[in-house]
């Protein structure tokens, strides 16, 4: 079995095929209510849903052509007018109509190309629009049936949570906003928090090392001077020696010209000027050669304190390097910054408090609503048990059984805090498991028919397209799950492919798919039937071709019910 889902509201309304596999041309318009297609196996019947795949966004080659000269073309049209879709085509500068159309053209050269209502478009953009209209799904894969969501979807749709969902989903979402915020702000807080470890870090260092203003150069200098001071002290000392104190030192050979000149300083002003500037440079030198003994003196050689200034210097270097400053002004400049830095971090931890305390009362609210939701949905599952299990029996399917689990947590989720699993045991004495873990595609194929039919009315279904639902299955059993199909297409719109008469009498519109040769060609046709040519198709059915008299008249009595 496969089937096709479109959205109820996304209606398909026809189907146009050209040059694809053994299709030359066709065209089926669907009704909104029940579809029929039937046909001989081969017929091509299938075919159309490869053809459907293309309008997907299926990738396809040349190989699909009929003929290999000339172009496949592909075009699905779709009733969208209940479908909210006009910001999609806003979105994605596509013209918005009620009715889209969408094609698949596929050269002989090997180039496929799609459109939406004849815009180009690029084969990733149609299949997030086909995700939206069609629900393509294989026999074994993941049916809908087989999605949680959707499970959870069908009980509140029994239990007519509409309403309190939509509560519980608005603030829900309140909350999620509220607790986004919050986990933001905790995030921040942290961010922060580390942060301002990290800048605590480093002025700590700055603030334990209490650098001054101008220290760097006068520690580099007393280095200077702790390094050199032997030779330091030994020029000083040799420069006092012959500044002052050597029998013919620069001071007594200075005394001795002043006196001579002295003599001659009234002869006139220049000789004037000169002694009292030779008087002078004597009384400068011996200054100088006082402060030079002073500082010779000063001067002494201290290891201890060789090691201290450089300690400090190393430390000054370090940190200098480690912030990337060129001297100590820049470091202490980089030490203010960080004190402001650390002043401008604000305190959000009442913004927090306050919100943990709002969000603890939407939690409350949320789980109050979500315990009303867990018990409606509770109380639907034993009766829609019963249902489906009577539904199965009725498709020669006596010891079937579902079983719906709703596990309440204290987890809230969009839905509550229901977990729900559909099931299955197909067998008397078999132990319950996942559908998709025990379930055959013939099984799936009815549990899925059974269960839709039952909300159909409750929930917007997709509209389905079942490929031979009908598979193995004959006489009453066939009779029967063709009223399922026709009570389910009251509520949807619903297309079988099926081999089962009894099925096909229900159809609101019956296609017959059959080969035909044409110059020399097998090609697949598609005829809308009468209803005398359903009359001859449904005895065909019935007792092979030609149909017996008593088939005529078992086909009327079909079409009759």
């Amino acid at each position: 079995m496969q089937y096709i889902c479109f959205k109820k509201s996304d209606m398909i309304t026809r189907l146009q095929v050209k040059n694809y596999a053994i299709i030359e041309k066709l065209e089926i318009d669907f009704s909104d209510s029940l579809t029929i297609i039937t046909g001989e196996t081969g017929a091509g019947k299938s075919i159309l849903l490869g053809a459907l795949g293309l309008i997907m966004g299926n990738r396809a080659d040349t190989r699909v052509l009929y003929n290999a000269e000339s172009k496949c073309v592909v075009e699905a049209y779709f009733d969208i007018r209940k479908y909210k879709l006009k910001s999609f085509f806003k979105d994605n500068d596509l013209d918005y109509e009620k009715e889209v159309i969408i094609r698949r053209e596929l050269t002989p050269s090997g180039k496929s190309r799609a459109f939406i209502n004849d815009t180009p478009v690029k084969l990733g953009l149609l299949r997030q629009l086909s995700s939206a209209l069609i629900d393509l799904h294989q026999q074994f894969d993941t049916l809908d049936i087989h999605n949680v969501s959707f499970q959870l979807r069908m009980v509140d749709a029994l239990a007519g949570n509409t309403t309190l969902l939509n509560d519980y989903n608005e603030q829900y979402s309140a909350y999620r906003k509220n607790t986004r915020q919050l986990d933001s702000l905790l995030a921040q807080n942290n961010q922060a928090t580390q942060e301002m470890d990290f800048l605590q870090f480093q002025l700590d260092e700055l603030h334990e090392a209490a650098f001054v203003a101008g220290e760097q150069t006068q520690l580099e200098e007393e280095m200077q001077t702790l390094s050199n001071a032997e030779g330091i002290k030994l020029i000083l000392n040799k420069s006092y020696q012959h500044i002052s104190e050597d029998e013919a030192s620069i001071v007594s050979q200075l005394s001795d010209l002043a006196n001579e000149l002295g003599t001659y300083k009234d002869a006139n002003k220049k000789l004037g000027d000169a002694y009292e500037r030779l008087v002078s440079a004597k009384e400068e030198l011996e200054d100088l050669a006082g402060e030079l003994q002073g500082q010779e003196e000063d001067i002494e050689h201290d290891e201890a304190r060789i090691i201290e200034v450089k300690e400090r210097l190393d430390i000054m270097y370090k940190l200098q390097q480690k912030h990337q400053a060129q001297d100590l002004t820049s470091l202490l400049e980089v030490q203010t910054n960080l004190e402001a830095k650390m002043q401008s971090f604000g305190d959000n931890s009442e913004q927090i408090a306050k919100l943990e305390e709002i969000i603890a009362k939407q939690e409350d609210q949320l789980h109050k609503i979500a315990k009303k939701l867990s018990k409606a949905r509770q109380s639907v599952v034993p009766d829609f048990e019963k249902k489906v299990h009577k539904l199965l029996a009725m498709l020669s399917m006596e010891h079937a059984q579902l079983k719906i689990e709703v596990k309440p947590s204290e987890t809230l989720t969009s839905t509550g805090t229901d977990e729900v699993n559909f099931l299955f045991a197909s067998n008397k004495g078999s132990r319950f498991d996942l559908i998709k873990n025990v379930a055959s595609g013939g099984e799936l194929s009815r549990l899925t028919l059974c269960t839709k039919s039952l909300v159909a009315s409750a929930i917007p279904l997709p509209t389905l397209i079942f490929d031979e639902i009908d598979s193995g299955v004959s006489g009453d059993v066939a009779l029967k799950m063709g009223r399922i199909l026709s009570r389910l297409s009251e509520q949807h719109q619903v297309v079988s492919i099926t081999h089962s008469p009894q099925v096909a009498a229900k159809a609101d519109t019956h296609y017959h798919v059959f080969k035909k040769i044409k110059d020399d060609r097998t090609v697949t046709q598609v005829n809308k039937l009468s209803r005398d040519e359903r009359i001859l198709e449904i005895a065909t059915m019935l007792s092979g071709s030609p149909p017996s008299d008593s088939a005529r008249v078992n086909a009327e009595e079909l079409l009759a019910r």
